[in-house]
């Protein structure tokens, strides 16, 4: 994927991870609003990129994971923010960001109702 930049106004679920701020939230690839894209941005710190993401991910296992293996476990962390109230967590209906995206990942198959992950960093 290119780099690109996207603003929008949706639900953001904001929640710490591993000493980095990260944003999640979805699209939808068409006009059924199914939600089938995952944009999950690092907010914080300014100098982490999505990349932090993918590297965080590769660092939880003892063997180098492919990359399905990877984006399972970023959606993970996203929808288990998502569904947990705690303190740390924030859920923001309606909120304004800006992704700068620079990875596109195609899962081979749905996770988490998501076919296709986006990653980079967001700003809100």
């Amino acid at each position: 994927m290119a780099k690109a930049l996207h603003s929008a106004r949706s639900r953001l679920t904001v929640f710490p991870l591993e000493g980095l701020t990260v944003a999640y939230t979805t699209q939808s690839s068409d006009s059924r609003g199914l939600g089938d894209i995952a944009v999950v941005g690092v907010v914080e710190p300014d100098n982490a990129t999505g990349d932090h993401l993918w590297r965080l991910a590769a660092s939880m296992y003892a063997n180098p994971p492919t990359g399905q293996v990877q984006a399972r476990w970023i959606l993970t962390q996203c929808t288990r923010a998502r569904m947990v109230r705690a303190p740390a967590y924030r859920d923001l209906p309606g909120a304004e960001w800006t992704a700068d995206l620079n990875r596109e990942f195609h899962l081979d198959e749905l996770f988490a109702n998501h076919a296709i992950l986006r990653t980079g960093r967001i700003a809100i």
